[in-house]
């Protein structure tokens, strides 16, 4: 191995699933032999079992489609706002001044935190969830896309300039296309960060979820149930992820060339 040489993508595809064939292998030792009570950790079998009963007896499919619709309907909205918030706190300099203390002090907040004044002021309903994975994705999004678009290459902004490009069109035509690979990566890690932001809503004052199912388990100790819910939120959260290193591909396939 030499450091920052690629990996063939077969390769790649090898060595990740050799990684959870090891997991699953260490778990299953762990739990058939006794080493680990089944009390605490449920073995892959019984898990497996678990979880086809909660999909096929106990409505778990309905639970997870809920928690998937308030992931992606909170990062939506926190997008929207975001992009063009940080696109101009990135392009224009006073703008910056402005937002940008309040954007840092808040993103350090919790958004966990929020969750008593949101119950407060929006109930237990839909509107506290989204405002929980809005808050915790919000701020962190527009601090980093200003960062990307503040850095964009001054030659080519310069270039521009010489061109006779309009300040209009220095945003339209160079910084974001210039940064638009990088706002599409740091969505998707973005994305990532919204997950456990809806799982943390839906342990307080749910009735539907993933979220719910786990902590309603949790009384049980159905540690079957919990892992099973676990695997569900990384599988998803794979799938989404795979999907935007896709879309990015294809939407840039320039931002390719040197990697």
């Amino acid at each position: 191995m030499k450091p920052l040489v690629a990996v063939a993508p077969g390769t790649r595809i090898v060595l990740g699933v050799a990684f959870f064939v090891v997991f699953v292998a260490v778990w299953a030792a762990a739990t058939f032999s006794g080493f680990v009570s089944k009390t605490f950790l449920a073995d892959p079998l019984t898990m497996v079992r678990s979880g086809y009963t909660l999909l096929a007896e106990m409505g778990f499919i309905g639970d997870t489609g809920m928690t998937v619709w308030r992931v992606l309907g909170g990062f939506v909205i926190a997008a929207v706002l975001a992009l063009p918030l940080g696109v101009a706190m990135g392009a224009y300099k006073p703008v910056e001044a402005f937002f940008e203390p309040f954007v840092s002090f808040a993103r350090y907040l919790p958004a966990s935190a929020f969750i008593p004044l949101l119950i407060l002021w929006a109930g237990i309903g839909e509107a506290q969830k989204l405002a929980v994975i809005f808050i915790g994705s919000f701020f962190n999004l527009v601090l980093m896309v200003a960062v990307i678009v503040g850095n964009t290459r001054r030659d080519l902004v310069e270039a521009a300039y010489t061109l006779g490009v309009s300040d209009h069109g220095l945003i339209r035509r160079v910084l974001l296309p210039g940064a638009a690979p990088e706002i599409a990566e740091t969505l998707r890690m973005v994305l990532g960060w919204a997950w456990t932001y809806v799982i943390v809503a839906e342990l307080i004052g749910a009735s539907s979820g993933i979220g719910h199912m786990i902590t309603d388990s949790q009384a049980l100790l159905a540690t079957d149930q919990i892992i099973f819910g676990i695997i569900v939120i990384g599988l998803i959260g794979l799938a989404s992820d795979l999907l935007f290193k896709w879309a990015n591909r294809r939407l840039f396939p320039w931002a390719q060339l040197g990697r």
